[in-house]
């Protein structure tokens, strides 16, 4: 009788916790933005306090599409901090990397090939989204699977990166191979800006993070109905919309700073949408808002 009252007592209080943690306003907010959506969304938010959490689908897979061009840049930068690599070390791409079916403002700016050195591709790959560079990366280290390793030592289990740009922009049903989850997204998001266990060096957390700030895609996404100063860090990713008009991936995962100098982290993924384009994005534009709104103060909006 004692031991099924103690039993009582754990799950009432894991009950109320996890309904704490889960900021049910916040949470009846997002609920009414995603309700009426023809799309499944994941959603992952940590706030400035530790229980101040929400989860959506968090632990489902999501296509992680360009998003993981930031994975990618943590497994290279790691490679850096141990001498492998150098930021500064000049890197060529020939015209015939410069495949003309992928996405890539290198290509575009240099149509002949180009020296370049490496933290100039990783910044074009992160901040510019460059498939050709992203392809670069992926073959000085050694491939997806290193990425995947990489991750994997480091804590971030929820993840599968099993193939470069050209593979994924290829063939639609290849972009499902390389996938992670809304909680995990937000974990490397952390595990990265809070340098846990040193995870990079002190120059190669400055450079990361400065590219990351600069990211100038999905201005409509995370970034959208936030005030124009607002400081955030983010990685975006786009599968485009297949001739059944699903959308696969519409992602954005970030740092969000507010007013007062706190921040929080949000990973919001789109799929299996059959929404255009400015409505998947505007989907994380005011789930983002509502955060934003919610961690500024405004806990009853």
């Amino acid at each position: 009788m004692k031991n099924s009252f103690k039993l009582s007592l754990i799950l009432l209080f894991t009950t109320s916790y996890q309904v704490f943690a889960q900021s049910p306003v916040l949470n009846a907010k997002i609920q009414e933005i995603i309700a009426s959506k023809h799309a499944k969304v994941g959603i992952a938010i940590k706030g400035p306090n530790e229980r101040d959490a929400l989860s959506i689908n968090g632990n489902e897979h999501f296509p992680l599409q360009s998003v993981f061009k930031f994975h990618i840049a943590l497994a290279v930068l790691s490679q850096v901090d141990k001498g492998k690599f150098s930021l500064s070390q000049k890197i060529k791409i020939s015209k015939k990397d410069l495949l003309p079916d992928l996405y890539s403002p290198i290509r575009d700016r240099y149509p002949n090939g180009v020296i370049l050195p490496l933290s100039e591709i990783l910044a074009y790959t992160v901040s510019q989204s460059d498939n050709v560079g992203c392809d670069i990366l992926l073959r000085m280290i050694g491939g997806p699977e290193f990425v995947e390793k990489y991750c994997k030592s480091v804590g971030i289990h929820d993840v599968s990166i099993k193939i470069n740009e050209e593979e994924q922009q290829g063939n639609w049903n290849s972009q499902f191979k390389n996938w992670t989850t809304p909680k995990a997204a937000n974990n490397i998001l952390e595990l990265f800006y809070m340098n846990k266990n040193n995870l990079l060096s002190k120059k190669s957390h400055h450079f990361i993070w400065k590219v990351m700030r600069e990211t100038k895609t999905g201005a409509h996404r995370l970034r959208g109905l936030l005030p124009k100063n607002t400081l955030i860090a983010h990685k975006t990713g786009s599968s485009g919309t297949n001739k059944q008009g699903i959308t696969a991936a519409v992602n954005d995962i970030g740092i969000v700073f507010l007013p007062n100098g706190s921040y929080y982290f949000i990973s919001v993924f789109v799929t299996e949408s059959t929404e255009n384009e400015a409505t998947n994005e505007k989907i994380i534009a005011d789930i983002n808002k509502e955060a934003w709104e919610y961690f500024n103060g405004n806990r009853s909006l």
